[in-house]
């Protein structure tokens, strides 16, 4: 009897294993190109979360099938297409940029494939599409966060923005920006516009230095922001500076060096001050794989995404139904994500917190935290 009933659980857990599928998931994101420090970011922690986690609660195993978008719009829409009608994916995490997460979004909406972009945070982005989402903030927030620090923390009352015309993130930002700080009592002195790839910025710090503003906002990214902070030193420019995510990342403090010493800027995630115990979980394992114990706040959404579209798997009878897969994580409520507790709406946004950083000695350190 014993060798019988050994038999038949032999049986079955072969059968079942043999039942077992390899399910895709889709990543676009910026792997080269002028962002490949976010994109290879994000990734990491996409990935990583995959290694801790590869299978959903009925044995499936999830594959990852990553496409570099360069950073490029049309590489963007085109590496969605494939995903969808090559490679078969039940869903998309990416992309980076809100330009490009907007062209990733329109291709999947079209074939009801859902996207979950990590760290895309133009209000519009999400604006009537069904099978968009993010596990980020999105503009208006972090702009109400950076204003209303800097008129009521700070007491500064008037500002220069510098904008990149060429990005939607940086527009948005921007905006958001300029409406929460003169609704808190503050006064734009002057708006520039710049575009991703320049170099020289002489003539804008000048004029920022002849506007003589209490504080500067650059909603943009690293490469250009950490230009324009080391510029502004040169001419003697000292003032206080902020921007938004963009510039959430090592890279931009390595390449600013002792330029942007004192820069502020808002960001999702904070390592020293983990708000759940995935984060815990998460960071111990990271320093066990890596040997470091800073988890950059992209790593910890990256990993969010891709642990927001496993859970609303798992609550699928048929974890390949991407209508499915959509509707639950619209309904994810209460999730304990790496970077704080997540709280999806219908729209596909995020509710959470966001945090105010400095750069002291070289390093991103914690400053507060600004709950919605």
């Amino acid at each position: 009897m014993k060798k019988l009933a050994l038999l038949a659980t032999s049986v079955v857990l072969l059968a079942s294993s043999s039942f077992a599928k390899e399910i895709s998931v889709g990543v676009t994101m910026s792997m080269s190109g002028p962002l490949a420090a976010y994109g290879q970011t994000a990734y990491e922690g996409i990935e990583f979360a995959n290694a801790l986690q590869p299978k959903l609660k009925n044995g499936d195993t999830i594959k990852l099938v990553l496409i570099d978008t360069k950073g490029d719009k049309v590489e963007s829409a085109n590496a969605a297409t494939r995903l969808i009608s090559s490679d078969k994916v039940v869903g998309i995490i990416g992309e980076l940029t809100s330009t490009n997460t907007a062209q990733v979004m329109a291709i999947a909406e079209k074939k009801q494939i859902p996207v979950i972009s990590p760290v895309a945070t133009n209000d519009k982005l999400t604006e009537q599409k069904e099978f968009a989402n993010r596990v980020c903030f999105t503009d208006s927030f972090q702009g109400a966060v950076v204003a209303n620090y800097a008129t009521k923390d700070l007491k500064l009352k008037t500002a220069v923005v510098v904008v990149d015309q060429a990005q939607v993130y940086s527009l948005g930002l921007a905006k958001a920006f300029v409406e929460a700080f003169t609704k808190a009592g503050g006064k734009v002195v002057k708006e520039i516009k710049v575009s991703s790839g320049d170099k020289d910025f002489k003539a804008v710090v000048s004029q920022i230095k002849a506007a003589n503003p209490d504080m500067l906002f650059l909603p943009m990214y690293h490469p250009e922001v950490s230009m324009i902070a080391r510029q502004a030193k040169q001419i003697g420019l000292v003032k206080p500076m902020f921007s938004g995510d963009g510039v959430a990342n090592q890279t931009f403090i390595d390449l600013g060096g002792d330029a942007v010493e004192g820069y502020m800027f808002t960001d999702f995630f904070d390592y020293a001050a983990p708000p759940t115990q995935r984060s815990k979980d998460f960071i111990a394992a990271y320093a066990q794989k890596t040997g470091k114990q800073e988890v950059n706040s992209f790593v910890a959404l990256g990993a969010d995404a891709y642990n927001v579209m496993l859970d609303a798997m798992n609550r699928c009878a048929n974890p390949e139904d991407s209508i499915c897969i959509n509707k639950e994580i619209k309904a994810t409520a209460n999730f304990e994500g790496v970077s704080g507790v997540i709280n999806m709406d219908k729209t596909g946004n995020s509710t959470r917190s966001a945090v105010i950083k400095v750069v002291q000695n070289g390093k991103a350190v914690y400053k507060a935290t600004v709950n919605p």
